[in-house]
């Protein structure tokens, strides 16, 4: 007579290996889900794009380092500073425009959304613009207020964002006190949700150990020296853009925060904020990547970036 206690046994454990893999399954779905799978929430027609690489006018004047229209004005300096393991290299781009329309934001594939990515050098060309940097990488949250030129796409409070404005002028605002109708009847066409707040009404932000990280999966402590891209203002249409190079010995191991804000100060900005940084820090200028990405010359994908052209 055949027992049937190895049978119960097989089947039992047939049923907990089954139970393993659907488990197993899940997390690795939900993980493909939450980092890799496209989600197109919106798909945008602003108007913004067209077939030129570059809304150049006839009338500007421009090299590898700069640009001068009636429009815009953009200067870029590569700096150099420190030696050997200590060694930084930045690069500034003081961009002063006729108005605030000048500077706007675009999407990775024109779609919002979340893990939707593109390189910003991709993102720029598409948008013809004269000049881009990489945003807040929006797409890699669920939360905070987004707003792009004029449109709200989420209205999640969470942190201290940044706003720009149609009169040139950028403020950081506490999200949660802030509605998103007043943000836009107040002329804000930008908002970007990262941070933290490097200078707030000329005060230098001195002490970031309050600055929350995010615990999103494969984030690093950005409290260290690291590869940075910001925003300054100067005076209303007068912005200053930072892109730090990093992780590179010799080259350039990139800057703390405290670092990052005493440049911006250092160049007259009575405001700065600190955008995506790491392997996402990109600076587009005339259809070629300025700065070195992580080190290697490779752009890594973005969810945004704020752009500069011709016109509107």
């Amino acid at each position: 007579m055949i027992s049937s206690k190895p049978i119960k046994s097989r089947r039992k454990l047939y049923a907990i290996l089954l139970l393993v893999l659907l488990v197993v399954g899940a997390i690795l779905y939900g993980l493909a889900d939450r980092y890799l799978i496209q989600h197109v929430e919106i798909v945008v027609d602003d108007g913004n794009s067209s077939g030129n690489k570059n809304s150049v006018t006839g009338k500007a004047v421009y090299d590898d380092w700069s640009y001068n229209s009636d429009n815009l004005q953009i200067k870029i300096d590569q700096v150099e500073r420190g030696s050997g393991s200590d060694k930084i290299t930045y690069y500034v781009a003081d961009v002063q425009l006729k108005n605030g329309t000048n500077l706007l934001s675009a999407f990775a594939d024109d779609s919002f959304g979340r893990n939707i990515i593109e390189n910003t050098s991709e993102i720029a060309s598409t948008n013809n613009a004269i000049f881009a940097i990489n945003g807040d990488y929006y797409g890699f949250r669920s939360d905070g207020v987004i707003i792009r030129n004029g449109t709200v796409y989420r209205d999640e409070p969470a942190r201290t964002g940044l706003a720009l404005l149609n009169d040139g002028t950028m403020k950081s605002y506490e999200e949660e006190d802030a509605d998103s109708s007043t943000l836009l009847s107040d002329g804000v066409l930008n908002t970007l949700s990262f941070g933290p707040v490097l200078i707030k009404a000329g005060e230098v932000t001195s002490n970031f150990d309050h600055v929350k990280i995010d615990t999103n999966f494969g984030n690093r402590s950005i409290q260290n020296a690291n590869p940075r891209t910001g925003i300054g203002m100067i005076a209303p249409n007068h912005y200053v853009f930072i892109v730090v190079d990093g992780r590179k010995q010799g080259y350039s191991r990139g800057m703390t925060l405290t670092e990052f804000a005493q440049v911006f100060a250092d160049l007259g900005c009575t405001e700065a904020y600190n955008l995506d940084g790491g392997g996402s820090s990109t600076m587009y200028f005339m259809g070629r990547v300025v700065n070195n990405p992580l080190g290697k010359n490779r752009e890594r994908g973005v969810s945004d970036i704020l752009y500069v052209k011709e016109g509107k």
